[in-house]
């Protein structure tokens, strides 16, 4: 899969049968819309794309109001998301950035600069619900016309549901928000994961007798707590250990986001490794501690009830968890 920062040069411009949206989570809403334009493309003869923006519009315009918390908690990081729209075939993905500049365009420049000339498109798919342009202004049946212009055909997909309810990246993160990963798994079609490079740390967990490899996590994650999880990357099985992803309240003060992954009886260096941490049951939500020897104690009944997780469920190796794990590398760059 080629990925670009931005609208590709004149001599990677091929025609394709293209999608937009922000992707978060690449749910099973997210996944059919994909199969379909990969469908469309191999019918037609061109290359499946995808558009997507960096960051999330929604963040953008919540930092420019300087109300962080208008923003979206993140279901998925760039390199994750990439990694998912490879799985669904997709041949090209073209991350936007998404500023003060791209906000602007009108809805006019959007179709003939951007999806006539810059991107050739002569196949587009959207939701039912599309909007695009300055201040949204653009609408599916605009779109519609324009195709009728430059030459592409629009096609729109109904939304899915599960049961009653429609998939969507809300009700993926309010799922995570719950700590329901079992949710979580049915409307994403898979388990819920989280991949990133150890880094190094400030080896605290080590002097509190729990090393512990460290994943930075640059935007607000859809969840945060304490947690059951399982680490590809690292062996030829996916190795059983116990998490944090959250602030550190009792030993930072910066509320820096980060993942902590202590691996049961696994003390090897990794630093630098690209590794998936698989979230497979939450424990309980983060907590603030007057001192270290209270912290400890939480963390050692952390590990406790995280290994009695893994002797009653007798978690089998997932053959899928672990080709969604090797596929990781595709993207290393990211």
């Amino acid at each position: 899969m080629k990925v670009f920062r931005g609208l590709p040069n004149d001599a990677a411009r091929a025609p394709c049968a293209l999608t937009i949206g922000n992707f978060d989570g690449v749910h099973r809403g997210h996944q059919a819309l994909l199969a379909r334009v990969r469908a469309a493309s191999q019918v037609l003869g061109l290359e499946a794309a995808v558009m997507t923006f960096e960051p999330h519009p929604r963040e953008y315009f919540a930092s420019r109001s300087g109300d962080l918390s208008r923003a979206p908690a993140r279901i998925a990081n760039l390199r994750d998301k990439l990694g998912d729209l490879a799985n669904a075939g997709i041949d090209r993905v073209i991350v936007e950035h998404f500023n003060e500049q791209f906000a602007a365009i009108s809805p006019h420049d959007f179709t003939g600069r951007v999806l006539a000339d810059g991107l050739h498109v002569k196949w587009l798919m959207v939701g039912e619900d599309f909007r695009y342009g300055a201040k949204r202004a653009g609408n599916v049946e605009m779109l519609k016309e324009a195709g009728r212009r430059h030459g592409f055909q629009v096609e729109t997909l109904p939304t899915v549901h599960q049961g009653d309810q429609r998939i969507s990246s809300s009700l993926v993160r309010a799922a995570l928000a719950a700590g329901d990963l079992q949710a979580t798994g049915a409307l994403l079609g898979h388990p819920y994961a989280i991949s990133g490079h150890v880094i190094h740390g400030a080896k605290l967990g080590r002097t509190l007798g729990f090393p512990t490899l460290n994943l930075r996590v640059m935007h607000r994650p859809a969840l945060q707590g304490i947690f059951v999880v399982q680490v590809h990357g690292l062996a030829e099985t996916p190795l059983p250990a116990v998490a944090s992803l959250g602030v550190r309240p009792t030993v930072e003060d910066a509320g820096r986001m980060l993942l902590e992954v202590h691996i049961f009886d696994y003390d090897r260096p990794c630093y630098g490794k690209l590794v998936r941490v698989e979230f497979l049951e939450k424990l309980r939500d983060e907590e603030k501690y007057v001192d270290l020897d209270t912290l400890t104690t939480a963390i050692h009944r952390d590990a406790e009830q995280a290994r009695a997780w893994f002797a009653a469920h007798r978690l089998r190796h997932d053959p899928r968890s672990a080709a969604r794990a090797g596929a990781l590398t595709a993207t290393d760059r990211i």
